[in-house]
């Protein structure tokens, strides 16, 4: 997926939530710092997002513009439809986001996760393929080890244990 991919997501899930804000959480955040991701960051073709103003929107997101849609079939991405529950982020996550607004997305915003939130959320996620991500996310300097281990104090005891022990696998590896 492209950064033009993901304007294009950001511009028809507000057309269709009629909102002015749309929160983009997955792996495609990554879009928002990065327009020119390295080509062996693991890429899909989904855009995981919600309405910022009215996240049960999201239904209508996915239903419009989701996985087998024609939108899909059309352009061969989508918009996957979430809640804000899908991720779990430290807390002032959002005051970090990035802001995707320009031409392509119609004036209005895409607020995407900054690198080191969608870090933690993708190694609180746990899987092989979020953990791999952020490993290269880790290796292009996209983010640093120091960047999300600094957002522990906004994650409870638990969540920063499980953050820093995937962490210091990265760093064996």
């Amino acid at each position: 997926m492209r950064r033009s991919d993901l304007e294009h997501v950001i511009r028809a899930a507000a057309a269709i939530a009629q909102s002015r804000e749309i929160i983009i959480i997955g792996s495609q955040a990554v879009l928002g710092a990065c327009p020119e991701s390295p080509s062996d960051l693991p890429v899909s073709q989904e855009v995981d997002t919600y309405p910022a103003d009215d996240p049960a929107k999201a239904d209508l997101i996915d239903g419009s513009i989701g996985e087998l849609s024609p939108f899909h079939e059309r352009f061969g991405y989508y918009a996957h439809g979430v809640g804000p529950e899908t991720a779990r982020l430290p807390c002032a996550w959002r005051a970090r986001t990035i802001r995707v607004a320009n031409e392509n997305t119609g004036g209005v915003a895409g607020l995407c996760l900054s690198p080191a939130d969608l870090a933690v959320s993708k190694l609180l996620a746990g899987r092989d393929k979020d953990v791999t991500f952020v490993g290269v996310m880790l290796a292009h300097d996209i983010v640093t080890g120091d960047q999300v281990t600094a957002l522990g104090s906004e994650l409870s005891p638990e969540d920063r244990g499980l953050v820093e022990a995937a962490l210091a696998r990265w760093n064996q590896a």
